[in-house]
């Protein structure tokens, strides 16, 4: 109700799973329209479930639909930048993403919230705006989303039932050939889990609902690509990118192994030099992965810098030394989706207690 567009000339339609939720009472209270969608058991579910309530009419009346979280909260001027960004003949857009929790005291923040919130502008700064400009798919975010109605009605509905439904959106809208635009200008406040333990699960269900849409749709963006033809970048992106993953980390595990070998000959030898000289093969590499990542973080925090301005020096700092292990940490995550029997089931995030607000 603070936003700056015109209330009448936009709708808030709440999904949620049961009729006595005491959301529906609450959405009602302002105006809200309340759907309820009891079969949902993933996001993706409830937003199919919203899309297939509405008649042929109803679904006319919209223009595009705006895909938000429970746990977000909206810049006042959200609803008009997105009515702006229509004006672009694209079909998907993705806005931006500030913190929703930087609007709190400290209680909101750790540092693994900070560390976690520096997936953003890795995705959309460093990522989006470049797609955006270069017409390579976009890399989306299931909230912050924007899609044409066109979009809708060619889906019909919205039928993606991974654990990542956004990278689900992402390939399958490459093969009906959906055009895509990051708008910065529409800010949206999301909310970022604070423990280690909800960051790890959080990351292990993005990797695996990767794995689960590689596997729905890797074999016919193939087919795709050789029967019309793709830019280099967008059959690196689809293709290849995990082509580099592989190669250093391979590269990696091998100098380690080597270079534990050696050192271990080195000691049996008695030549404690030589043994500490060959021990560099071992430290050597990790010690050049770290500054790559330290060096990826910095351009991450320079991207970002508007958001992390009211940050002290001390806490830059951690989150500068400190982000290049959690994202090391991915090598173990992506290690155990790819291992595992079960790829596991949508489940509940620990989230904030304290309500915030943002004022702009």
């Amino acid at each position: 109700m603070q936003q700056t567009y015109p209330c009448d000339r936009f709708d808030v339609n709440v999904i949620v799973k049961e009729a006595d939720d005491p959301t529906c009472a609450m959405a009602k209270k302002i105006g809200a329209n309340v759907f309820v969608v009891p079969a949902q058991t993933c996001k993706g579910a409830a937003l199919d479930g919203y899309f297939h309530s509405l008649s042929p009419e109803q679904l006319r009346r919209y223009d595009a639909f705006a895909i938000v979280d429970a746990d977000a909260v909206l810049s006042d001027t959200y609803v008009e930048e997105l009515n702006n960004a229509l004006e672009y003949d694209r079909d998907i857009f993705v806005t931006r993403k500030n913190i929703k929790n930087y609007l709190g005291g400290k209680a909101a923040r750790s540092l693994i919230c900070d560390c976690s919130a520096l997936t953003y502008p890795i995705i959309d700064e460093l990522g989006n705006a470049y797609r955006s400009a270069k017409n390579v798919p976009l890399n989306l975010c299931g909230q912050g989303l924007m899609v044409r109605r066109r979009v809708i009605e060619r889906l019909n509905g919205w039928p993606y039932r991974s654990l990542t439904e956004d990278y689900e959106l992402k390939m399958d809208g490459y093969l009906h050939g959906f055009s895509g635009m990051f708008y910065p200008y529409a800010v949206l406040y999301t909310e970022e889990v604070l423990q280690h333990k909800e960051s790890y699960l959080r990351r292990l269900r993005w990797i695996r609902g990767y794995s689960q849409c590689d596997r729905m749709y890797k074999k016919r963006i193939q087919e795709k690509i050789r029967r019309d033809g793709a830019s280099p970048a967008v059959k690196f992106d689809f293709l290849h990118f995990k082509d580099a993953f592989y190669l250093y980390t391979g590269g990696l595990a091998a100098a380690l192994s080597g270079g534990t070998a050696l050192f271990i000959t080195g000691l049996a030898g008695g030549s404690v030099l030589w043994a500490y000289a060959l021990g560099l093969l071992i430290a050597l590499p990790l010690a050049c992965t770290y500054l790559i990542l330290l060096s990826y973080t910095a351009m991450a925090m320079c991207a970002y810098r508007d958001v992390l301005t009211g940050f002290t020096a001390a806490r830059k700092l951690r989150l500068l030394l400190f982000h290049p292990l959690f994202l090391l940490e991915y090598i173990p995550i992506y290690i155990r989706s790819r291992t595992e029997k079960t790829q596991g089931a949508w489940k509940e995030t620990a989230r904030l207690s304290t309500p915030l607000s943002c004022k702009e």
